[in-house]
């Protein structure tokens, strides 16, 4: 028998905000996280701004020695569940921890970690690195140490399927309590990208913009749009069968009950022609939960403010919805407010889906300026709105062509 999920907990650290409440309210605030790169010195980069986390001092969430040990991607990861696990109000001791599960994915793991001590290797030799450098870089550790924190013994993975990679990892966790699998899971992605390599790298394979006002450089859908800015971060939820909430009196902010991954299958960073694998992953969202294109009030788009991106997302929702009806709904990026959270992205808008159920509000894609004839949808510009949201969908695509679409239900 299937069962139905529902989501009972959020955590996020955020450019806009180092806790959920603090990130939403920086949304409905319409408020820009975007700044000048403080990590590093820019002066012979390109790129010179970034959605940095703000006033994070890591001693303010781990002992000195355990943070040292920690790669920040991780550190994020576990700062996110600990929230969200703290506000799922789940305790342990009356739990079976076997069957609760981790699901984190992050787009490029410890990437600082991975720069630090390369640079140690090539300068001071090979017996300089340090013996922490493989448990600290290596992908999965993210979920490794959020299993280890919360005490969760049940299934234990990491996805990466690039920007895709947040909503690959709780579109799976769905499937794993739908289907029995687990009972709870603690799904989502992490980044912490924002170092000279990174930049360098996404710079020079022509992703991000080069634009150095803030309030013109993450602009979804705006004709002017040159490239997408960096973010960093985490996002995890809390996903849980519904009759356990049910029973255990959780709040619940959502359930989800739709999921769609495909697979462009044709180039490495470019989206399919007319965004056809994104609109594939849309539409099986929308036939796994029975639900009608016309019923889906709200959209959370990829929206990276890439010109091939936007304009093929405004495609695929075309394909996917209809003509008539993907001019009815709304879709916004908020990604004009935070940058691009990488492998992270999905997770929180996720969150920013579950908070715009549960208040009735439509985020805005801030910043908006110029249209453009190729990206015709409504895509509530400037100035969030307050509407009864019942269906939302929250779209990420990542390199690779990895298409991933998760449909998010009001629970009255």
């Amino acid at each position: 028998m299937e069962r139905r999920v529902v989501i009972t907990g959020l955590g996020a650290i955020t450019p806009l905000g180092n806790n959920v409440e603090d990130f939403w309210k920086g949304i409905k605030e319409g408020k820009c996280g975007i700044d000048q790169i403080t990590k590093f010195d820019t002066t012979d980069f390109k790129v010179k701004i970034a959605g940095e986390v703000k006033g994070y001092n890591p001693e303010d969430y781990f002992e000195r020695r355990e943070a040292k040990r920690l790669d920040l991607f991780s550190q994020y990861a576990m700062i996110s569940a600990r929230e969200a696990w703290k506000d799922s109000n789940l305790d342990k001791e009356k739990e079976n921890m076997e069957r609760v599960g981790v699901i984190i994915g992050s787009g490029i793991g410890g990437i600082q970690t991975i720069e630090i001590e390369n640079k140690k290797c090539n300068e001071k030799g090979p017996d300089r690195v340090s013996p922490m450098y493989i448990p600290m870089g290596i992908l999965n550790m993210a979920t490794g140490n959020v299993a280890i924190d919360i005490g969760a013994k049940g299934e234990s993975m990491a996805m990466v399927t690039a920007c895709a990679s947040g909503t690959h990892c709780i579109g799976e966790s769905f499937r794993m309590i739908k289907h029995g699998y687990q009972d709870i899971v603690l799904a989502g992605g992490t980044e912490a990208g924002i170092t000279p390599l990174s930049i360098a790298g996404f710079t020079n394979i022509k992703a991000l913009t080069k634009a150095e006002d803030k309030n013109r450089a993450s602009i979804p859908f705006d004709k002017e749009r040159n490239g997408f800015v960096m973010a960093e971060g985490a996002g995890v939820v809390v996903l849980e069968e519904y009759e356990h909430a049910k029973n255990r009196g959780a709040k619940i902010y959502a359930e989800i009950v739709g999921y769609g991954a495909t697979s462009d299958a044709y180039h490495i960073t470019s989206p399919a022609p007319g965004g056809e694998g994104g609109a594939r992953a849309m539409k099986l969202a929308m036939e796994e939960a029975n639900v009608k294109p016309e019923e889906i009030t709200y959209i959370n788009a990829h929206g990276t403010s890439t010109q091939l991106n936007d304009s093929c997302e405004t495609q695929a929702i075309k394909t996917a919805l209809g003509e008539e009806n993907a001019k009815k709904v709304m879709v916004s990026s908020t990604k004009s407010h935070t940058g691009h959270l990488l492998g992270a992205a999905g997770a929180v808008e996720t969150i920013v889906c579950s908070k715009a159920i549960e208040e009735g509000f439509v985020p805005a894609t801030i910043n908006y300026k110029v249209p453009d004839e190729e990206c015709d949808l409504d895509i509530v510009p400037n100035e969030g709105r307050k509407h009864e949201i019942i269906y939302a969908m929250s779209n990420s695509l990542g390199f690779g062509g990895h298409n991933s679409s998760i449909l998010l239900k009001k629970v009255k």
